[in-house]
């Protein structure tokens, strides 16, 4: 036997989705997170899982894990003290960034302050020029001098950002090893390793984060995979990066800045799994855990990369599968604002206390509370090994019914109503706001509450079918088992694009190759597994900002760049789409060179599923369950009885231990070949 096992720590449950590579099997398993300690959880729920099934510690030969520990500690404000090293007369760069406003309409909305206080942000005098020259030379004594002071702030990480690095990193290299030889026990993350592209503020900021989230993220890395090496002595442990590929423990705990969104990548990586399984290549997703939700677009199977986002309202400038997130979750709190209205989220009961009905001390009315009060849930979670009080939930929610003067079902539609529509927002910017027609997807939910809200967004989007996965509650633990190994490299040469410039674009590929090359080697990546994909962002010389053209896939050989009329010809697409016109006589210039180096993992055969000739199912039981304003007598199915060819109408519940499914009054349900339920919507 050869099990993968995916693990992926959310902020109310650690889940666990594992499959036998050989036999197709899978397993999950579900735990209540522990926030103050996540490898706690892990630990544990490794244990659990494995002696429930059976599974021998020398059978599991690759563990990958996806985490929210670098996302909390920038929210919490928890990284290390931090100093930054800097060009002298840069030292402010951090602190003035864009001078973009934070909030359009917020007159006294501020931005962060910055990780590093300005009494710990040294110079030293050097000077690279625009073309990676030195102008001024690194005399060794301003070296010392700037690590002097890096001692005596105390600082335990240090960035390192110099104007211009990200052409020329000899003068960063030197304080680098000068910082490792006098501090050793200090941190250093160099910006022109962290991520070498030109637009010195968010490569700063990047750099900076990086250095903030090393000694939390390293100490727990390491710990962690020490840990799981007694556990499962023959696997290989990988961290999902945020943009959906793994990495090495080591290389997480470089740069553990590339962690900040693993937990989300890693769904849209399960989603596009499904989808390919199902037949959908086009699909908008809904990822509804107990704190947020996360929405995502994938196209052709693919979810779509963006090079630029804020994190905990500070710019990160590295490649990010393109997730928005808004705060609707199972605990988000229903609350009156100053102006009398009720508002759902984006606060939220969290693990603990949790949800009122939870019985764990919570009090607020919550989104879970609404759901059991309409029947929604049922009395248990997690295949019964959590009880939800009903009594506690209409407790929660009654003074919220008496101020409104509602009934206690009304009022939780409300709610339910509420947290739908902030939903809805969240999909509009990843499909309406960027040109495309919801109408024209497929809703995925998953997450543990995604699959209770589906039907009421999809109506509101007025879309026509829902699919929802095997384990939608365990999708992005799932994600991570079909993860490949990814690695991104990039070189900024602005160079016109002419036929006179391929021989120096070219060139200037041709070092990222190597370095894709060398990490294939170190990853012990077979060259039947290796691809690579090199983007180019392009732009009109004078515009500011670029749009990344994509050329064609290899399998693992130097990538090929398209003829330099065939690049235009992408360009004035791209330009179309995003600006809606293209000038085909401007001028045109690259910007950045992206390559990404990927060794595909081993292939998951899908699930061996026998249909079953009875096309209509038996439900296991009826409750009452409410739709707009009624309450229907509602038949109740177990998931793990349901089998291909099976269909059924709405009114109807399905249950299942990771994730309830709400499916509305005149809905279709059928059950495909992969074991995913479509849900077909009524008008």
């Amino acid at each position: 036997m050869s099990w993968f096992i995916g693990v992926d720590v959310g902020g109310t449950f650690t889940d666990f989705y594992a499959v036998d590579r050989e036999t197709a099997q899978v397993v999950v398993h579900k735990t209540p997170s522990t926030p103050h300690n996540p490898a706690e959880a892990i630990l544990e729920g490794l244990d659990a899982l494995s002696t429930a099934n059976g599974i021998k510690a020398d059978a599991i030969t690759r563990l990958a894990h996806g985490t929210t520990v670098a996302t909390n500690a920038l929210i919490q404000r928890k990284g290390a003290p931090l100093a930054l090293i800097t060009t002298e007369g840069f030292r402010d760069l951090l602190e003035i960034g864009r001078q973009i406003r934070p909030k359009m309409y917020d007159l006294k909305a501020d931005a962060p302050p910055p990780l590093v206080p300005r009494k710990h942000r040294f110079e030293v005098r050097e000077r690279m020029m625009a073309d990676g020259t030195p102008r001024i030379a690194l005399e060794e004594s301003a070296i010392d001098a700037a690590i002097d002071q890096v001692a005596a702030s105390g600082a335990e990480a240090v960035a390192v950002c110099l104007l211009f690095a990200f052409l020329n990193p000899e003068h960063e290299q030197r304080i680098g090893r000068r910082l490792a030889e006098r501090l050793p026990h200090v941190a250093v993350s160099l910006s022109s390793a962290v991520q070498p592209e030109f637009r010195e503020f968010e490569r700063f900021s990047t750099a900076a984060l990086n250095a903030y989230l090393q000694p939390l993220i390293g100490r727990y890395m390491r710990h962690l995979g020490r840990e799981l090496e007694e556990r499962a002595p023959n696997a290989r442990l990988g961290i999902n990066q945020s943009s959906g590929g793994l990495m090495s423990v080591d290389r997480a705990a470089d740069f553990p800045v590339r962690t900040t969104l693993s937990g989300p990548a890693a769904g849209a990586v399960g989603a596009a799994h499904v989808a390919r399984l199902a037949g959908k290549p086009n699909v908008v997703t809904l990822d509804m855990g107990g704190t947020s939700a996360d929405v995502a677009l994938i196209r052709d199977f693919e979810a779509e990369i963006g090079f630029g986002r804020d994190v905990a309202g500070f710019p990160v400038r590295l490649p990010i599968v393109d997730v928005d997130t808004v705060g609707a979750g199972g605990g988000s709190i229903a609350w009156f604002d100053r102006d009398g209205l009720l508002k759902v989220g984006p606060a939220s009961a969290g693990a603990v206390p949790g949800p009122a009905c939870y019985g764990r001390g919570g009090t607020e009315p919550t989104v879970s509370d609404a759901n059991l009060l309409l029947g929604r849930l049922s009395g248990t979670l997690i295949g019964g090994a959590m009880a939800l009080d009903r009594s506690r939930a209409e407790k929660a929610i009654r003074p919220v019914a008496e101020r409104l003067g509602f009934t206690l079902e009304r009022t939780a539609e409300g709610i339910l109503g509420i947290v739908t529509a902030n939903m809805v927002r969240a999909l509009r910017t990843v499909s309406v706001e960027r040109g495309h027609d919801p109408r024209d997807f497929v809703l995925m939910p998953f997450g543990g509450a995604g699959a209770l809200h589906a039907g009421d967004v999809a109506r509101a989007l007025d879309m026509s079918e829902i699919i929802i996965p095997p384990a939608p509650g365990i999708l992005c633990a799932q994600g991570l088992v079909v993860s490949d190994l990814k690695e991104d490299f990039v070189a900024t040469a602005r160079l016109s694009l002419t036929d006179a410039n391929r021989a120096a674009i070219d060139a200037a590929v041709a070092p990222l190759a190597a370095s894709a090359r060398a990490w294939f080697e170190t990853e012990g990546i077979a060259p039947a597994r290796r691809r690579l994909r090199l983007s180019i962002d392009l732009r009109y010389i004078g515009q500011n900002f670029e749009l990344l053209v994509p050329t064609d896939e290899t399998d693992g050989s130097d990538p090929a760049l398209p003829e330099i009329g065939e690049l235009k010809r992408r360009f004035f697409e791209a330009h179309e789409k995003t600006y809606g016109h293209y000038t085909a006589d401007d001028p045109i210039e690259t910007v950045n060179l992206r390559l990404t180096a990927i060794g595909e993992a081993d292939r998951i055969p899908p699930p061996a599923a026998e249909g079953d000739n009875n096309r209509h199912p038996k439900p296991t039981t009826h409750r009452a369950v409410w739709f707009e304003g009624a309450e229907h007598h509602t038949p109740v199915y177990d998931r793990a009885a349901l089998a291909p060819g099976h269909r059924f109408v709405g009114p109807a519940i399905v249950d299942q231990l990771d994730a309830t499914t709400v499916v509305h009054p005149g809905d279709t349900v059928s059950v495909d070949a992969a074991l995913n339920l479509i849900i077909e919507v009524s008008k």
